[in-house]
C-alpha cells in the first residue's frame, strides 16, 4: 500500500511554503500507489520535509492518515507496507504498559509506539511483514530509511548536491529541483546483462537501492556523508544457520511444519479493511496460497487468472479447474495480443527505471482485473525461489556434472559449433529425427535455442554458480559503451558458507533475482492500478523454516517443490496441478518479428544510436538483422535494449 517520498535541504534557507509545496509536488508522483489520501510535513528548522500518498487498507477513517507522530511526538513516520503482526505487538505493549492512548487501530501507530518503546533496531526486528519507512527522530535530528527483510516493497535515496533524497519510486527523485539524471553506464551494462538494475545500485549516478533486511540513519547536520546500511536480518546467516541445522523430521512432521507456518501468515495477510481476493495460475504456488486461504475462509475467496489464445502461453484453463475444485469466485480474462501489446507504452512510465522481465505484461494485466473487484490480492511469489521450483536448479547441477572434465579448449570449440547454426538447420534436423524417432515436439522443440543455451551454459565457466550466471544473462556480450560489470553484482553476493551447489544458488536468487525482479515486476504492476499485492511465501517465519529443508525434501523422484507439493496435495488432487511449468510469459519472440517491428526499428535506428551513444551500433542492428530473418532469437537480448530505449525516451 501507498508511496512515501522526502528530502532534507541542508542549505536552511528554504521556506515551509518551498519545502511543502516540493515534497508534495514528490507525492503527486505517486498517487497511483495510492489514490485515497495524501500528507505533507515540513520543519524548515532541520529542512526536512515528509510526504505521503496513501491507500486505505487498515483503518479506513482519519486515524489512519500519514505523516503521523508518535504519542510523544518524537517521531515522525511515513510508512508503506503492512505491519502484519500489528495486533500482536499492540497486545504485548498493553501488556507492557507501553501502549500509549491510540487514537485507532492502524498498523503505523502500532510501528511508532514499538520504536519508541524497544528503539528503532529491536522494533524492526519485531515486525512481519512488507515494508519501506521513514522516521524522522525529532530529538536527535536522525532519518531512518527501512525496508523488509525481503525487499517486497522499495526504497530509493541519495544526495544530490545539498539535498538528501528518497522515495518509493524514482519518479518521485526526479521531480526535485536538485536531481540530477546522469545514467549510470555499469548499471546499464548490468541491466542488459540480467534485465533488471541489481541494488544497490539505480540507473541514476548517486542514487540507490536501500538493500533488503537493512536500516539506514542519515544525520544531515553531519555533513552529505552515505553510511553503509546495517542489517537488521541477514539472508547470509539464515542460509547458513539453515543448512546448518536441517530438519531431520519425517516427511509427515516437516509438512505439518510447513502448513502451520503458511497458515498463520495467510491468515495473518487475509487481514484487511477492504475487499481482498487472490492471482490462482493452477501452478503449485498460487494454488498452494488460494487452497489455504479458501480452507481459512468462511464464504468464496476470489480469485483471477488472465489467458491468452496461444495455447503456450495459457494457464488460465488450469487456474480454473483449481478454482472449481477449490470453490472459489473465480474471474478470468482472455486477453487479445493486441490488448497486451497495448500494456507495452506504459512499461517505461509504469517501471520508472529500465525493466526487462516481459512478464510484467500479464502481471499488469491480472493486477489491473483484480482490482475491479478487490484492493488486496495474495500470491505465490516466493515459492520457487524457497522450494526449489526452477528447472535451473537441477538442469544446472545436471550440466555441471556432464562437463566439468572437459578441458576448455574442448568446451569453447563446441560451444562454437553449437552457437553458428542457424535455427532453420536445427529445425531441419529435428523434423528429419522426428520421422524416424519418437520425439515430443513439446519437450524438445526448438533444438536451435536449447542447443545455444547449452553453448552459452558451458562456455567459459568453472563452477555451477557460472553457469547459473550465464543462465540468467541476457547477454554475454553487453552492447554498451563505456561501462562495466562491476564485481559485487556477481561476486561478492555469493560469499556464503553453502556446500550445496543447488542451495547456493538458491540463495543467490533470494538476494538478487526475487527482489531486483520478481518483487520490482509485482510491486509496480499492482501499485500501478492501485493494488496491494501480499506475498505470504515471503513471511521471514516461512523463509527460515525453507532454509531447514533438505534439498532431498526439496526435489525428489524429479519433482522440484515436492515438500510444497505435499502440502498442496491435502487439499487439491495431483492431476489438477501436475504439469510442466509455463510460466507468466508473452510471445516477445514473433511479436519482435510481426506487430512489434516497427515500434522496435524506431527504437534502435541507426542514427539514433549513434546521437544517443549508449550501445554500440553494430552488435545491436546484426542481431536485430538475425532475429528478423528467423536466423537466431535473440528476444532477450533485444527486449533489454528495447526496454531502455523505450525508457530513456519517457525521460
Amino acid at each position: 500500500m501507498c508511496g512515501l517520498a522526502g528530502f532534507v535541504d541542508r542549505s536552511l534557507t528554504t521556506t515551509s511554503a518551498v519545502l511543502r509545496e516540493r515534497v508534495t509536488h514528490m507525492a503527486n508522483t505517486l498517487r497511483h500507489r495510492g489514490p485515497d489520501d495524501d500528507g505533507q510535513w515540513v520543519d524548515p528548522e532541520t529542512g526536512i520535509a515528509l510526504s505521503f500518498r496513501r491507500l486505505s487498507i487498515i483503518d479506513l477513517s482519519p486515524e489512519g492518515h500519514q505523516p503521523m507522530l508518535s504519542a510523544t511526538g518524537r517521531y515522525v513516520v511515513i510508512f508503506n507496507g503492512e505491519i502484519y503482526n500489528h495486533q500482536d505487538l499492540r497486545q504485548e505493549l498493553e501488556i507492557r504498559a507501553a501502549a500509549p492512548a491510540y487514537r485507532g487501530h492502524s498498523d503505523t501507530e502500532v510501528m511508532l509506539a514499538a520504536i519508541e518503546h524497544w528503539g528503532m533496531a529491536k522494533a524492526v526486528e519485531r515486525f512481519v511483514g512488507m515494508f519501506a519507512f521513514a522516521v524522522w527522530d525529532r530529538h536527535e535530528r536522525l532519518l531512518h530509511l527501512g525496508r523488509d527483510r525481503i525487499g517486497e516493497k522499495p526504497m530509493y535515496y541519495g544526495w544530490m548536491g545539498e539535498t538528501f533524497l528518497f522515495g518509493s519510486e524514482l519518479k518521485a527523485l526526479r521531480c526535485h529541483p536538485a536531481f540530477q539524471g546522469e545514467i549510470d553506464r555499469d548499471a546499464l551494462f548490468a541491466f542488459t546483462r540480467y534485465g533488471y538494475v541489481p541494488a544497490p545500485y539505480s540507473i541514476y549516478k548517486g542514487i540507490y537501492k536501500l538493500i533488503p533486511g537493512t536500516l539506514l540513519t542519515i544525520a544531515p547536520a553531519a555533513g552529505k556523508t552515505l553510511p553503509s546500511p546495517v542489517p537488521y536480518w541477514s539472508p547470509t546467516e539464515i542460509a547458513e544457520a539453515g543448512a546448518a541445522d536441517p530438519l531431520t523430521e519425517d516427511v509427515t512432521a516437516a509438512t505439518d511444519g510447513l502448513e502451520h507456518l503458511l497458515r498463520q501468515a495467510i491468515r495473518q495477510q487475509m487481514v484487511a479493511d477492504v475487499p481482498l481476493g487472490a492471482f490462482l495460475s493452477g501452478g503449485i504456488d498460487s494454488s498452494t496460497i488460494v487452497a489455504l486461504m479458501q480452507a481459512q475462509s468462511t464464504r468464496p475467496v476470489k480469485t483471477f487468472a488472465i489467458g491468452f489464445h496461444e495455447a503456450d502461453y495459457n494457464e488460465a484453463v488450469f487456474a480454473g479447474k483449481v478454482a472449481r475444485h477449490l470453490g472459489t469466485e473465480h474471474t478470468e480474462l482472455y486477453v487479445t495480443p493486441t490488448e497486451a501489446r497495448d500494456v507495452i507504452r506504459k512499461l517505461p512510465t509504469l517501471y520508472d527505471e529500465p525493466f526487462g522481465d516481459s512478464s510484467q505484461i500479464p502481471t499488469f494485466l491480472v493486477s489491473q482485473l483484480a482490482r475491479q473487484a478487490v484492493t488486496v490480492s495474495l500470491s505465490g511469489d516466493g515459492g520457487d525461489e524457497l522450494f526449489a521450483g526452477y528447472s535451473r536448479y537441477t538442469l544446472i547441477s545436471s550440466i555441471w556434472k556432464k562437463i566439468k572434465w572437459m578441458p576448455y579448449a574442448l568446451r569453447h570449440v563446441t560451444a562454437g559449433v553449437l552457437s553458428e547454426l542457424s535455427t532453420p538447420k536445427w529445425d531441419g534436423a529435428f523434423n528429419a529425427l522426428q520421422s524416424i524417432l519418437p520425439l515430443n515436439r513439446e519437450r524438445y522443440y526448438p533444438f536451435a535455442r536449447k542447443a545455444r543455451t547449452f553453448a552459452d551454459l558451458v562456455t567459459q565457466v568453472e563452477s555451477p554458480e557460472g553457469i547459473y550466471h550465464s543462465w540468467l544473462s541476457k547477454s554475454h556480450s553487453s552492447p554498451v559503451l563505456g561501462g562495466t560489470l562491476r564485481a559485487a553484482v556477481l561476486n561478492g553476493k555469493l560469499k556464503v558458507n553453502l556446500t550445496n551447489s543447488m542451495q547456493r544458488l538458491m540463495y543467490f536468487d533470494l538476494i538478487s533475482y526475487l527482489p531486483d525482479d520478481i518483487l520490482v515486476k509485482v510491486d509496480r504492476a499492482s501499485m500501478g492500478v492501485s493494488l496491494e499485492s501480499r506475498a505470504p511465501f515471503l513471511d521471514h517465519r516461512v523463509v527460515e523454516y525453507a532454509w531447514r529443508v533438505p534439498v532431498s525434501m526439496k526435489v525428489r523422484n524429479g519433482k522440484r517443490k515436492w515438500l510444497l507439493r505435499q502440502v498442496l496435495y491435502r487439499y487439491v488432487p495431483p492431476h489438477l496441478v501436475e504439469r510442466p511449468k509455463v510460466g507468466f510469459s508473452v510471445p516477445i519472440e514473433t511479436w519482435l518479428r510481426g506487430p512489434l517491428a516497427e515500434w522496435a526499428q524506431s527504437l534502435i535506428e541507426e542514427t539514433r544510436l549513434r546521437k544517443e551513444g549508449f550501445f554500440e551500433v553494430g552488435p545491436v542492428r546484426q542481431k536485430w538483422e538475425e532475429h528478423l530473418a528467423g536466423k537466431h532469437n535473440w528476444q532477450n537480448c533485444l527486449w533489454n535494449v528495447l526496454m531502455f530505449q523505450a525508457w530513456l525516451e519517457s525521460q
